[in-house]
């Protein structure tokens, strides 16, 4: 699975909408998980963007479909990156092929606390 940051900016109307409800949040999360991929960490902002989540997909496509589907709604407005765990992006610039960290093993122990 691939990691995606997503920065979020609720438009008049989803601010009303939070306002009102705020465990509409919750929602869009399982909403999130039936299209294929999961929320793993959310933080509310002060500043630019009003969240901040992250995210795990299958790939680019499953992320994409994620955005699409809910900055359609007119509530929100998204910015979504690839985010690469540091561990991995520190092994190939080393030169390595990653065989110490098999994605299907998950997270090295080492890194599980430090990254969530």
């Amino acid at each position: 699975m691939q990691i995606y940051i997503m920065l979020s900016k609720l438009t008049n109307e989803g601010r009303e909408t939070v306002k009102n409800n705020p465990e509409r949040i919750k929602e869009v999360d399982q909403e999130i998980e039936r299209m294929g991929a999961k929320v793993l960490a959310q933080y509310a902002l002060l500043g630019l963007y009003d969240f901040l989540s992250v995210l795990e997909a299958p790939d680019n496509e499953t992320i994409a479909r994620v955005s699409i589907e809910f900055g359609s709604r007119g509530t929100i407005q998204i910015q979504t990156f690839a985010a690469t765990p540091i561990f991995e992006f520190i092994e190939k610039m080393e030169g390595g092929t990653l065989e110490k960290y098999p994605q299907e093993q998950g997270l090295p122990e080492e890194y599980e606390e430090k990254m969530y």
